[in-house]
């Protein structure tokens, strides 16, 4: 049986669910779902989401019942929907635009020309201070319309599955990475064990305590 929300996790998923979901981090929060939960909780403004633009901080309003006010100078302005471009002849394949994205746009390789999906692309400009070498631009993909203009539902549903995916994708790739460290460092004992009667017992024990410790600490990492 599935628990009922709280009022004020009840709150938080509709407004969460009225916000763009471009992730960009503007708002000061590390992505929409954080936002929507300080904002339930009186502790953020419903005026800090620039891709939501005006018609945002008006659902907002509507949502919580607080009166609506200008969009946040500090927080950005209002624009239209950009996407991101990749030069192609500047690209290094370096990944870190790969990382930066939140939604898993951009496709590529170590030391491969990347390139970003545009259906997916939210505009979210993190991959722009990620390149080393500044051959990410954006452009208009919005002719000049902005906030939700620019941007419909299910665009921002999409956004969030693919957030929420990109989540869990990170969360796996460590717990594996984690794991593949563990298990050389097992391997590694069980070597140092078999050549153990051929070496110097001290040093042996040294490079065994130096191991042990780097298992403790991969298994208190993992919470095993």
């Amino acid at each position: 049986m599935i628990a009922a929300l709280t009022p004020l996790e009840d709150l938080t998923q509709r407004i969460d669910q009225a916000l763009p979901q471009t992730q960009c981090t503007r708002c000061g929060y590390p992505d929409c779902r954080s936002y929507a939960a300080a904002v339930a909780g009186g502790a953020a403004g419903l005026n800090q989401c620039p891709p939501g633009g005006a018609e945002g901080v008006a659902r907002l309003a509507e949502i919580t019942g607080r009166p609506a006010l200008p969009l946040s100078a500090s927080h950005g302005v209002e624009g239209p929907r950009t996407l991101a471009v990749i030069d192609e002849a500047w690209c290094i394949g370096c990944t870190l635009c790969i990382k930066a994205c939140p939604v898993d746009c951009i496709v590529g390789a170590p030391k491969q020309m990347h390139v970003i999906v545009d259906a997916q692309c939210t505009g979210c400009e993190l991959c722009i201070p990620a390149c080393p070498v500044d051959c990410i631009a954006l452009v208009d993909a919005s002719t000049g319309r902005s906030g939700w203009d620019a941007w419909s539902q299910p665009q921002a549903l999409e956004a969030r599955e693919r957030y929420q995916f990109h989540q869990l994708r990170v969360v796996r790739d460590k717990q594996e990475n984690d794991a593949r460290l563990q298990a050389k460092a097992e391997h590694k004992l069980a070597h140092l064990a078999e050549i153990s009667k051929l070496s110097d017992p001290s040093e042996l024990d040294k490079k065994r305590s130096v191991i042990e410790a780097a298992l403790a600490r991969a298994r208190a990492k993992r919470g095993v």
